[in-house]
């Protein structure tokens, strides 16, 4: 028998790891080209496992954004969202660790501690140093972080300016395994359009609220119907208690009309097409320290 060839082209996982609010998000969607993740200056703004699908002549880059690691598990959604990113570790062919500039404390130790384990080729992302001045400052701090991931490679850039994202690109092609796509080459995402519509509507709740409202909500879509080139959306937003929905509906119900406004533009952007959006607020006592309503409401689901 003829012996196979092997495929000329690569496809292969790649794990984005940090702790909350690093930019793991910010640097997916400047890997892209395009907005496919949510994101805010608050912590945990992202929930899920969420793949991110770029595909070059040659590559298929298959980019896991994960959720913030943290050592603050007192919830049922911190320790669901500490599993989820914690889980993705372990079958992936490159791991890639988010910094913040030369920050470096207890919840970054604990993702260096994840990241020496994983059996996938180790990239250190030193994020925002666009910031740091002057840039020797980086060398002792390099220093530090290689004596703990002494396998790594090291890129320093900035994910939202995009300086030097194209090295991290590089590195990561060259690890990934030789083998047939996984995905067609226009797919971005293993993700539903009901999903990404969903994290659109919790985007501009976490953009408008105050800084504790934002983790007592989610966002479930109850209805999504495509009426030629229009879709009808129907959200409902759970809070935990009725102080919160008063917060979020606002004076007259203006604060909960503005969000809708500003959710229903960008999801004609990702749908291209008129979108009808209707949004209610219901409490759900303790939603996010329970873990069979976590699961009822799709948690520990990710693909």
């Amino acid at each position: 028998m003829p012996e196979e060839s092997t495929p000329d082209t690569r496809c292969g996982y790649i794990a984005i790891v940090g702790k909350p609010n690093v930019g793991k998000s910010t640097l997916v969607n400047r890997i892209l080209g395009q907005k496919l993740n949510i994101t805010s200056r608050k912590p945990q703004t992202t929930r899920h496992q969420l793949l991110g699908i770029k595909t070059t002549p040659g590559c298929q880059f298959l980019y896991v954004d994960t959720p913030g690691i943290h050592g603050h598990e007192g919830r049922a959604m911190n320790r669901y969202m500490n599993r989820s990113a914690l889980a993705v570790l372990q079958d992936v062919d490159v791991a890639v660790l988010v910094l913040e500039r030369l920050e470096y404390d207890e919840d970054d130790a604990r993702v260096v501690e994840f990241v020496s384990r994983s059996p996938g080729r180790q990239i250190v992302v030193i994020n925002k140093v666009d910031q740091v001045e002057p840039k020797e400052r980086l060398l002792p701090h390099l220093a530090m972080l290689s004596s703990k991931l002494p396998e790594a490679e090291f890129v320093p850039l900035s994910a939202l300016k995009g300086d030097n994202v194209e090295v991290l690109e590089e590195i990561a092609e060259r690890a990934l395994p030789q083998g047939p796509f996984y995905f067609p080459d226009d797919q971005i995402t293993d993700r539903s359009e009901r999903f990404l519509v969903a994290e659109i509507i919790r985007e501009k709740m976490m953009r408008q609220l105050s800084a504790e409202l934002p983790y007592a909500l989610t966002v479930q879509i109850e209805a999504f119907r495509t009426e030629g080139q229009l879709t009808r959306v129907e959200a409902v937003v759970l809070v935990e208690r009725d102080s919160q929905k008063a917060i979020l509906i606002g004076k007259g119900g203006q604060r909960l009309k503005r969000i809708g406004s500003q959710a229903r533009e960008d999801i004609e952007r990702l749908l291209d097409r008129k979108v009808m959006l209707r949004t209610w607020v219901r409490v759900k006592t303790n939603w996010s320290d329970d873990e069979r309503a976590l699961k009822s409401l799709g948690f520990g689901e990710d693909p």
